[in-house]
Formats: C-alpha cells, sequence, structure tokens
C-alpha cells in the first residue's frame, strides 16, 4: 500500500473536492421537489465517489500489486546478472534502485532523475522521498543531453517517468540520446500509463496526464527506433521494449 497512499497524497486535493462535491449533490437532491432532479443528482454524486474509489482501486494494482516494479516480466529478455551497466530514470520518485542494487550487486547501475519534472514542486515529494530515500549515486539530467559516452549501456530503463518529458520533441531528442547511448542490441525499456479508454474510466480527466500509444510510437518512431514488443502489465499500463538494432 505504500505506493497507493502516496497517489492519494498526491491527489488529496481531487479527492477531497470530489467527496465535498457529491455531498453537495446529496444535499440539493433533498431540497428539489422534481423526483427526476432528485434522481439525477444523486446518481452523478454516486458516480463521483464510484470514480474515486475505482482510482484509488487501479492505483493500488497498477503500484504495489503488478509487476511495474518487480520486473519480473523481463525475464525472458533480460539477464540482469550478465548485464554490466544500465541506467535507470526516473521522475523524483524511485522505489526501484535499491531493489535492483541489492538484487542485483554486480550491476554497474546509474540512477538518473529527470530535472524540471512537474513532480519536483508537489507537496507529497518530501514524504515519498521519506519513504524512497533518494539514491545516494542519483544525478540529475536533462533528457535531451544523456552524460554518457556513445554505445556505453547495455540498458536504458525508465518505469512511469518519461511522459513527463512534456514536449513532443524533447522526447524525440530523448529517445535519439538513448539511442546514442545504448550499445548495438541494447534494450530501452519504459513502462507507462496511455491515455486510453481503460484510464479514462479509472482516472477520468487524469488520464490526460499520460500520453496515447501513437504519440509514444511516433516519438520512437522519428529518433529512428522501433518498438519490438509490448508487454501488458496492467489493465492500466504497458511495458515497451525497443531494441537497438
Amino acid at each position: 500500500m505504500k505506493i497507493t497512499k502516496l497517489v492519494i497524497l498526491f491527489n488529496y486535493k481531487k479527492i477531497v473536492l470530489g467527496a465535498f462535491i457529491s455531498f453537495i449533490l446529496f444535499l440539493l437532491s433533498f431540497q428539489v421537489d422534481s423526483h427526476e432532479w432528485i434522481l439525477f443528482l444523486r446518481i452523478i454524486g454516486v458516480l463521483i465517489l464510484l470514480n474515486i474509489i475505482a482510482s484509488v482501486t487501479a492505483s493500488y494494482i497498477l503500484y504495489d500489486k503488478s509487476d511495474l516494479y518487480e520486473l519480473n516480466n523481463l525475464k525472458d529478455i533480460v539477464d540482469w546478472n550478465k548485464t554490466e551497466k544500465a541506467v535507470l530514470v526516473h521522475a523524483s520518485f524511485d522505489p526501484l534502485s535499491r531493489h535492483l542494487e541489492e538484487k542485483y550487486p554486480k550491476l554497474h547501475l546509474t540512477v538518473c532523475d529527470i530535472y524540471g519534472n512537474r513532480h519536483e514542486h508537489e507537496s507529497g515529494i518530501n514524504v515519498s522521498k521519506k519513504l524512497f530515500p533518494p539514491n545516494e549515486k542519483e544525478i540529475k539530467i536533462s533528457p535531451n543531453q544523456l552524460p554518457f559516452e556513445d554505445g556505453s549501456q547495455d540498458i536504458i530503463l525508465a518505469v512511469t517517468a518519461v511522459h513527463e518529458i512534456l514536449n513532443h520533441d524533447q522526447r524525440v531528442l530523448f529517445f535519439k540520446e538513448a539511442k546514442r547511448v545504448v550499445k548495438k542490441g541494447g534494450l530501452i525499456i519504459i513502462s507507462e500509463q496511455f491515455r486510453d479508454v481503460t484510464n479514462f474510466i479509472f482516472f477520468n480527466i487524469g488520464a490526460f496526464h499520460f500520453l496515447s500509444r501513437k504519440q509514444w510510437e511516433k516519438a520512437i518512431f522519428s529518433a529512428g527506433l522501433k518498438i519490438s514488443e509490448n508487454k501488458k502489465i496492467t489493465p492500466f499500463a504497458d511495458m515497451l521494449v525497443i531494441r537497438n538494432d
């Protein structure tokens, strides 16, 4: 429940506002005489509450009960014991790097925080850093200029981070840089929620925070790369595996 609690913390204003609006609608339903209006107000109030419950449940399934941060989906793709150098990219939230370092002590892992992402100034970021302290070796990066030599990395891994690069051209530059620093035959792996029907149903307007599959494909293709595999993590998130051929 650790990460779900953080999701609630980051979105508590929206949750409180939704609950308050629902409460007001129920109060109003007792003040009107029309049966149709009573039904309408109560249905809207219930739908708002159901949406809050659905989004929290979906967050729990995605962040705390899925393979998102376990990476078991990669067992047939990546042999971490034989991987020498890897880059982990995150956006001010890193529950993964210590797990990887403990599990694979021989892995040379560079942890990168995207500089200037939206999470940096959110009120809950200090709490998240207490639960998941930043890696001591973490470095800040500009996504359009990765501080690594050409062909020096086996894997670049980014979990729910690259959508924080808001501009399409900047995303293309990130993937071009990733292509430059990853060895031939190496992998670029990103896990993200898509702006799709499922996420709209469960996260409502919060789905606009994410990119559509077409936007990801366009950015990746424009960088001279292609998706070699799409793995479904949950109904709410996908893992895109890009091989630098």
